[in-house]
């Protein structure tokens, strides 16, 4: 008798509904297009009293089992509060903490660590994020890691550098994958500590900071195995690519909405532009570019809530997918308005630089092809039959 396959839940219940409301409610109310473009002028580039309120709210705790403090929910529901602040183009630090450094945490098996840095994190009293990404290319690789790290007694030395590392520049903790000779690890550090220096990088994205992180004999704590980080990276940087796609799925929603809006008001020849084929085709096909985003990101968080072997590829679809159709939505978002889409005083070009850096962010879309192509046994085009 064949197993009974385990197929991903795809249903919407009414406390996601509840769940989304409430989290659109608050970005409305406190990260709204003048308090974004105020916070990005800041130096930590975000509201410390917004990032409070989300707290008391329980969204950092959203994935911290209730074991270590946390509200123990899934994926699909953090996936559903991704896709609203990507709608809102939310700057602090909620994607580097939650969607990175909880699931680096929690992929690494190390009972101690989660126990002694989920709760900061849960409370939101501990930025954290994770550094991974070294100014070499293919950075994305786990081979290009040249952050080395040695055993000083009970203790463990880092020496090198990281960069890209989103919101570096105000963490309380860093999650670093550095070389041993085991292999890659993984390495929790206090900025605070001797021999760590960050700073803020100039970026695309004026909504999402990014750090470049140097390390002179830091020290640091082993977090799991020694050299075995890869595959605790690997799942890390899935997970993280499936809430990045919400992300982009509620950007390119947004786009949309501008777009729509903009074309019912704007007149040309005593008529509004959506009159017009042009525009109404154009928006037609935002709408089924963002519809398939959502179905995309949507399900992918659905196979990580069952847990369903599907679960690798199905990541790597969704983030591919995302990331070219919100660029894709955020440039045509653009072309309706004219020249001004493009203006300081417009959001549409925020989107647009959004959406060009996070389909960056954690690798490219041939990257996420690729990655689909091994995940399903298919090699090189030389090596196909």
């Amino acid at each position: 008798m064949s197993a009974v396959r385990t197929r991903p839940d795809l249903a919407i219940s009414g406390e996601h509904k509840e769940l989304r409301s409430m989290v659109r409610e608050l970005m409305a109310d406190t990260s709204s297009s003048a308090t974004l473009r105020e916070v990005m002028e800041t130096e930590d580039g975000f509201e410390r009293k917004t990032w409070s309120t989300m707290a008391q709210l329980g969204l950092m705790a959203l994935l911290v089992p209730e074991r270590y403090e946390g509200l123990g929910q899934g994926p699909v529901e953090a996936s559903i509060v991704f896709e609203e602040m990507g709608r809102a183009l939310y700057p602090g630090p909620y994607f580097a903490s939650v969607a990175l450094a909880t699931n680096a945490l929690l992929c690494s098996g190390d009972g101690a660590a989660c126990s002694d840095l989920l709760p900061g994190i849960a409370a939101g009293s501990t930025i954290a994020t994770v550094a991974m990404a070294e100014a070499v290319k293919p950075w994305s690789s786990p081979n290009t890691v040249c952050t080395s790290a040695r055993r000083n007694g009970d203790a463990w030395i880092l020496d090198g550098s990281k960069s890209f590392v989103p919101h570096g520049h105000v963490a309380d903790l860093l999650l670093v994958t550095a070389r041993t000779d085991a292999g890659l690890s993984l390495f929790a550090v206090e900025p605070a500590e001797a021999g760590v220096e960050t700073h803020a990088l100039t970026s695309l994205d004026l909504t999402r900071r990014l750090a470049a992180v140097s390390f002179v004999g830091a020290r640091a704590r082993l977090v799991g195995a020694d050299g075995g980080a890869d595959p605790v990276m690997a799942s890390t940087v899935d997970r993280a690519l499936i809430a990045l796609a919400s992300e982009q799925a509620g950007g390119a929603a947004r786009c949309l909405e501008m777009s729509v809006e903009y074309s019912k008001q704007r007149e040309q020849f005593g008529r509004p532009i959506g009159s017009f084929q042009a525009i109404a085709h154009r928006c037609v096909e935002m709408l089924q570019r963002v519809e398939f985003a959502r179905a995309a990101s949507h399900y992918a968080a659905a196979c990580q809530a069952t847990q369903v072997d599907e679960l690798p590829v199905a990541a790597r679809v969704a983030a591919a997918y995302c990331g070219r159709a919100y660029r894709w939505v955020a440039t045509e978002n653009i072309q309706v308005h004219g020249g001004l889409g493009f203006t300081w005083e417009h959001d549409a070009h925020l989107h647009y630089r959004r959406s060009w850096a996070s389909e960056t962010l954690l690798g490219n879309a041939e990257e996420h092809y690729m990655a689909v192509a091994d995940r399903v046994g298919l090699g090189p085009p030389e090596e196909v039959a």
